[in-house]
Parts: structure tokens; sequence; C-alpha cells
């Protein structure tokens, strides 16, 4: 492309050799190595084809458990608690971390299938807030504000996504990563690391891509925790998984992947999660993105169910840990 430049945070420090930074075409950022478009024709394909999926969703009353209360952030151990969808909350090398937090409805409309453990206004002394991407289910505004008022906390998050957030927070604390830039922490314990997903960004129809996306990899206290964000089937994770051997906690999306030829891209379901967990080469499997909201055609239970049955048939070479919301996994 005669257009093409490329884009990443000068600032930062860049940790796989030779990168460039991301490819940038009429001010939209591109994966080098997929191209794929959500077409309209794809989408009116998935809203008039038939599919039995949407009859068993409708019978499927199958929901998340819920461990309500306020322990998990008075207790001063390391651990990771899932908050519902693609939200956690993360105590580690004595700091306190939020990843891609939504308390509420999507935009205060998508209906939530599961509650929250404890309000938000229970969450204090956060230091850092990391954002995935913009997309609403995973950067909410609502949330984004709320937690400001009682906490002083910088965000983390993609190339043009801390300053759209900023433009909703007055004095909002923030830094930019592109792909495999390291953000520049004060902390000498804590580490972390933005890495690609094959995924796409947006906010509104006409602001597709303007914004980047991708993954994390936290290191502290000798642990390596992976949050995979929203990908597709793709051969990042095994890339992560060599630029950083030993990975011991994954989360990965196994929810929103049915009718596949409309989700396959940009989600995973079960089976391709458990691929990309074996391409990690991790040693804990926490499944997200599931349960929640209804964002697809799959029965909100059914990743759970078949993550069970690979595991009774020990497809899963390390360990499920399929965690209640609300429920501690000490690290």
């Amino acid at each position: 492309m005669a257009d093409l430049t490329y884009a990443k945070n000068p600032e930062l420090t860049t940790i796989l050799p030779g990168w460039k930074g991301n490819p940038v075409s009429k001010g939209r950022f591109i994966d080098p190595n997929t191209r794929f478009t959500g077409t309209f024709s794809r989408f009116l394909k998935w809203q008039f084809t038939r599919n039995d999926k949407r009859n068993e969703k409708k019978q499927d009353k199958w929901r998340l458990t819920v461990n309500k209360g306020t322990g998990f952030l008075k207790s001063k151990e390391d651990c990771l608690v899932w908050l519902g969808h693609a939200s956690y909350f993360l105590q580690l090398g004595g700091k306190r971390i939020l990843i891609d937090p939504l308390f509420g409805r999507i935009s205060g409309v998508v209906r939530r299938y599961s509650d929250m453990p404890c309000a938000i206004e229970d969450f204090t002394g956060i230091d850092y807030v990391l954002l995935s991407h913009a997309h609403r289910d995973h950067c909410d505004y609502f949330t984004l504000k709320k937690l400001a008022e009682k906490n002083n906390y910088t965000l983390l998050t993609t190339l043009n996504t801390g300053q759209l957030a900023a433009s909703w927070i007055p004095g909002l604390k923030f830094q930019e990563a592109g792909w495999y830039q390291q953000y520049n922490l004060p902390e000498k314990n804590l580490k972390i690391t933005f890495l690609p997903t094959q995924h796409w960004s947006n906010r509104y129809l006409w602001d597709i891509n303007e914004t980047l996306w991708g993954a994390f990899m936290i290191e502290a206290n000798g642990q390596k925790i992976y949050f995979g964000g929203d990908s597709g089937a793709c051969g990042y994770p095994k890339q992560a998984g060599e630029l950083f051997p030993g990975i011991d906690i994954a989360m990965i999306g196994v929810g929103a992947y049915y009718p596949l030829f409309m989700m396959k891209d940009v989600h995973t379901g079960p089976h391709a999660a458990l691929q990309t967990f074996h391409d990690l080469k991790a040693k804990k499997f926490v499944p997200m993105h599931y349960g929640t909201f209804d964002l697809a055609d799959e029965p909100l239970g059914e990743p759970y169910r078949i993550l069970k049955t690979l595991e009774a048939e020990n497809q899963i070479k390390g360990e499920l840990k399929m965690i209640a919301v609300g429920e501690p996994l000490v690290l």
C-alpha cells in the first residue's frame, strides 16, 4: 500500500527485534497477517439464516455462579478474580489492577445475565486499569468514570484509546502502547507488555480501527499472566508463548463464537480457545467472555458444557480453572 505508515509509542520499549510498529492505512490500523471484514452482507446472512442454536438458547436456563461479597478486596494475597465477561480484578506484587472493567450493562443498555460480586464503590486503591480495545463490552464509559471518582488510577491501553478515555475523564493519567511494547512502570517487580490479537476496534460505525486492539502479558512475583482480550484463532498466541515461556495463567475468551462464518475471525469458541491455550503452553486455562452477555447465537451455557466435556476426555494439556464470578484464584 502506497499510503502505509507504522505507529508505535516512541517512549516505550519494543520487545520484538525489527518490529517497525503497527501498520496504518488511511488512519486505520490493519493486521499485517490477516485481512477480514465484517461486511454488511455477512451481517444480513447472520440475521436471516435459520439456525437451531437460537432455539437452544431460548431453552437454556444455565447461569454463571456468582460469589457475593468483598472478601477478595480485603485480602492481602496475590489473587485473580473474575468479575464477569472479560473483566478481572488482579492483586499482584502489592498492586491492584482492573482489566477491561464493565460493572453494569454494555453502554447502560445490553442486559447482564450475571451479577457483580459487589458494588463498583467497593473498588478502592486501584493502581492500574488495563483496556485491551475500545469495543463497548471492554471499554465502558460509565465504569471508567465511576472508578475515577474514588481511584487515582493510571490507564494502560492501546494506541489512540488512551486519548479517547482522557476525553471522558479530565486529568486521566494514561499510557498507550503498540504491539510488542512494554509500558513504563515505576515498580521494578511489575512488567506489563501489550501483544497482538486478531480482532478489530471501534465505538461507532465511522471509526473502525482508528484505535488499536490486543492482549496483555503481566509479570510480577514470579508469575506470568496472559490476558487474551478478544481474538480469532491465529498464530499470535504461539508467538506469545515463545516470547514469554512458562506462562502460569491464560485468560482466554470462549464465547460469542456462533455462527462461525460471522464470528470465527474475531472470537474463539471453546475448541479454538483450547488450541490457543496449547499454543501458549500455559499451565492454567481460565475461560472468559461467556455467560454474562448474550452477544451471539450459542446458548449461554454451551461454552461451559463443552469445556467440561473436553476436560473429562483429558483433552486439556494443563489445568482448566472455571472459576465463579467473584471467586478468588489465589496465585
